[in-house]
């Protein structure tokens, strides 16, 4: 049995059993929102103090003591213990050994339920901007790749069979409008969170003339908690936040797929730098993308969080539960694992080569150009599912005779359809691109566009972000 006294041990004749202290600690996970706590705690003493609820002189030992406090956590020296079980009661005990009994008079008109619940929401505010960042980083990235690729041509597919020709850029410019949209998701989890429950207490409410508003300015609130069964209870900001970090990293794996696929022999698109590759311990002509492929596998972990996150809150009663202290973990760990994603890919996409030649003679290859022939025969007045049929034809045609639709000769082309004149000879890869000249298409200069407005966007998510830190 452990001898430590706990500050609710009134109500109880036994100590706390050793093994229910290992089992119920979360001291291990949760260290990481001492910052906040104290944050929090110095804005509570004050306003305590303000409104002469404690002594001002208490109030003012107080803060003293928390920001030394803080600043022994920021130094690595102060000891937390695993038998206090969470970090907001490692903070209780070291306030008490500074400054003795006045340190009591913190928790008046405030309860671990309101206090945890606080701390988390300015967690994930932070962890929400921090991704953002990361977002925005990683979206400059792959701009920077496309723009130093502008004019190489690939090809784009569908059912990973080589459909019409694209530009890199273009293609690359795809994961920025998912990443705009992640980052997007990230804000909603942000405001989300904005809304502090502080002085809620337990769950009803608090029996002391408390300034609510002053303390959420202090704490960068943009509003305070309406109803306080929901404030303390409430974990929906750790869902979204969870939800835009599933959904983030679903689409760097899908990137971290296509990394794999163009950097094979098969492919032959791009080549990986050799900081971000390994070998193999048999082979020696093996270059591995393992950092695209443990991205991969990665993601798994972060989409688990997310399904742990709504696991636990499925099921529970109003108000506050004990099952809430497993919401933590979720986050902590798939914030982690994504800014990790983030980090590697920013720092490896501007290295990638891109063998252009390769990319552009596999454009133009398999029958690619298909569906131009088509348009030709539409802008000649056929139906296009005439012109379906007839470009289908042609592609049998092609396939025999072992010739890409672009080399047919125009008499052969005239066999198969009378509606092709001479210009259907300048049908080929460039003439596609540009053929595409339509908001949001493929053409070269659609593309400078687009790469134009994407960068502006990044400016404008910036500023957004810059707008909410200053909450």
């Amino acid at each position: 049995m452990s001898g430590q006294p706990k500050l609710w041990g009134g109500r109880f004749s036994e100590a706390t059993d050793k093994l229910v202290e290992a089992y119920t600690s979360s001291i291990g996970v949760d260290a990481r929102l001492l910052p906040a706590d104290v944050a929090a705690s110095i804005a509570h003493a004050r306003m305590l103090g303000r409104q002469r609820i404690i002594p001002k002189k208490d109030a003012d030992a107080i803060v003293r003591g928390l920001t030394e406090i803080l600043e022994e956590f920021a130094r690595g020296e102060l000891q937390l213990r695993a038998d206090l079980e969470v970090v907001q009661m490692n903070v209780v005990a070291r306030r008490a050994e500074k400054i003795g009994p006045a340190a009591g008079r913190l928790h008046t008109a405030r309860s671990r339920n309101d206090q945890v619940a606080t701390d988390f929401r300015m967690y994930a505010k932070s962890a929400a901007s921090v991704t953002i960042e990361a977002l925005l980083d990683l979206q400059s990235a792959i701009i920077e790749l496309a723009s130093a690729n502008k004019r190489v041509v690939m090809p784009g597919y569908t059912h990973l069979q080589r459909a019409q020709p694209v530009l890199f850029a273009h293609h690359l410019l795809a994961y920025v409008e998912m990443f705009t949209r992640d980052a997007m998701r990230f804000a909603f989890a942000y405001d989300m969170a904005d809304e502090m429950p502080l002085g809620s207490g337990a769950l009803a409410g608090v029996a002391h003339p408390i300034d609510r508003g002053a303390v959420a300015d202090e704490l960068a609130f943009s509003r305070i908690s309406e109803n306080s069964i929901d404030a303390v209870s409430d974990r929906d900001f750790a869902a979204d936040y969870l939800y835009a970090a599933a959904l983030t990293a679903v689409h760097v794996s899908r990137l971290a797929e296509e990394l794999v696929l163009w950097s094979s022999a098969e492919f032959g698109f791009i080549r990986l730098p050799d900081a971000f590759a390994t070998g193999s311990s048999i082979m020696p002509q093996k270059k591995n993308p393992d950092v695209a492929e443990l991205t991969r596998g990665r993601t798994g972990r972060i989409l688990g969080a997310l399904v742990n996150m709504l696991t636990t809150l499925k099921g529970l009663p109003l108000a506050y539960n004990r099952d809430l202290q497993e919401d933590k973990p979720a986050l902590f760990d798939a914030e982690d694992t994504l800014l990790a994603a983030l980090t590697v890919f920013t720092a490896m996409l501007p290295r990638i080569e891109v063998d252009a030649p390769r990319a552009r003679k596999a454009a133009a290859a398999n029958y690619a150009l298909a569906t131009d022939f088509a348009d030709y025969l539409v802008r000649k007045g056929l139906p296009f599912r005439e012109a379906h049929e007839a470009v289908g034809k042609m592609v049998r045609y092609a396939e025999g005779k072992g010739a890409e639709l672009h080399r047919l000769s125009l008499d052969e082309l005239r066999r198969l359809s009378p509606l092709f004149a001479a210009d259907a000879l300048r049908i080929d890869v460039m003439a596609s691109l540009r053929s595409r000249d339509v908001p949001g298409g493929t053409a070269p200069k659609q593309v400078a566009r687009q790469l134009r407005h994407a960068r502006k966007r990044i400016e404008v998510l910036a500023g957004g972000k810059k707008a909410r830190s200053k909450r």
